[in-house]
């Protein structure tokens, strides 16, 4: 069986197994406040270019995401986001069993627009009776989307914009921010973050790491007492330092970003191999995930071998499945699913 149903299957990268291994033995104080902490942190600033950024290390994304939405948030204020946004369907409630609703917006393709969001907050702060309903307090965008699409820089800049315009804070959820980064097409590079939002992570989990998100604050003000809410969310790892370890590895010459393109154009030929064959697809997309819409009988005939997630129902004869590469994905399982494809449909 060869397994392409997520991006962090596999442990980590083999630079970072070597740094920990070769670190394993060094005594640093905990929680994050360690040199490799530190130097992972300026290594971010530069490669991200925000000299004057908070960088802060949490274990997950779930954590990470509930930790910064709960520290931007008044009591009575929710999160604006795309229906199909991680928060709203794939974290079981965290950030609203932190007391904070989420308000989902309808998605094109995964990615919600500018004007959907000042037209959200002109409805609700012109609403008579709007002191009884969730006043929305932030954005929250995930770069990629769930479905594996980008926004644009122009997209990116126009939701900023509003965001500023009514003074909340624009989250990029940057779970895979390297398959983002790397995709065909992008025109966002990775100093456009810290202009084009007010708070951003660089995801570790799906991007080589064994484990952890870098949060980045471009405006230090806004991480008032982060570290608080860090631990209160069960975000902090007491050995820090293996946070920082790792992003010392994944900062260093560039290797987040050749991982993300190296994963990206695996990606590319697991789309061409179904779009030869003349399957259509859920979304088009030049990221790790791809989305082919398969008859049910191709469906059966691809999971004796391969391994895939089911993710939306299509039609009664007709289903959309998600294969996924990573940075670990080797090019004899690509070219054994070209293979299959090519010789049974």
């Amino acid at each position: 069986m060869i397994h392409f149903e997520s991006d962090y299957l596999e442990g980590c990268c083999p630079q970072i197994l070597e740094a920990l291994r070769q670190t394993n033995l060094e005594q640093t104080l905990g929680y994050g406040e360690d040199p490799h902490c530190e130097k992972a942190a300026d290594m971010i600033r530069y490669v991200f270019d925000c000299p004057e950024a908070e960088v802060h290390f949490l274990v997950g994304g779930t954590q990470t995401n509930a930790t910064v939405i709960a520290s931007q948030l008044r009591p009575h204020q929710g999160v604006l986001c795309a229906e199909s946004g991680h928060i709203n369907i794939h974290e079981t409630g965290a950030v609203e069993s932190s007391g904070h609703k989420v308000l989902a917006l309808p998605a094109t393709d995964g990615k919600i627009s500018a004007a959907q969001v000042r037209q959200a907050l002109e409805a609700h702060h012109s609403d008579f009776s709007r002191e009884h309903m969730v006043q929305p307090g932030m954005v929250y965008i995930s770069f990629p989307t769930e479905l594996g699409t980008i926004y644009s820089r122009q997209e990116l800049e126009e939701l900023h914009t509003v965001c500023q315009e009514w003074e909340i804070p624009l989250f990029v959820d940057g779970a895979r921010l390297g398959y983002g980064l790397e995709a065909s097409g992008c025109n966002i590079l990775p100093k456009d973050l810290p202009r084009l939002s007010d708070i951003f992570y660089v995801g570790g989990t799906k991007q080589g790491a064994l484990f952890g998100e870098a949060v980045v604050f471009p405006r230090p003000a806004l991480a008032e007492d982060f570290r608080y809410l860090i631990k209160q969310h069960g975000g902090m790892l007491a050995k820090g330092r293996l946070l920082g370890i790792q992003y010392e590895v994944l900062m260093n010459e560039g290797l987040y970003f050749q991982l993300a393109r190296r994963a990206d154009r695996l990606a590319d030929r697991v789309r061409e191999a179904f779009r030869s064959k003349g399957f259509s697809f859920l979304v088009e997309n030049t990221t790790n995930q791809v989305f082919p819409i398969l008859p049910h009988a191709a469906i059966e005939s691809l999971s004796a071998g391969f391994g895939f997630e089911c993710w939306q129902h299509v039609d009664e004869e007709r289903d959309a499945v998600r294969f996924c590469t990573s940075w670990a994905t080797e090019e004899r399982a690509i070219a054994e699913l070209e293979a299959y494809i090519r010789h049974n449909f």
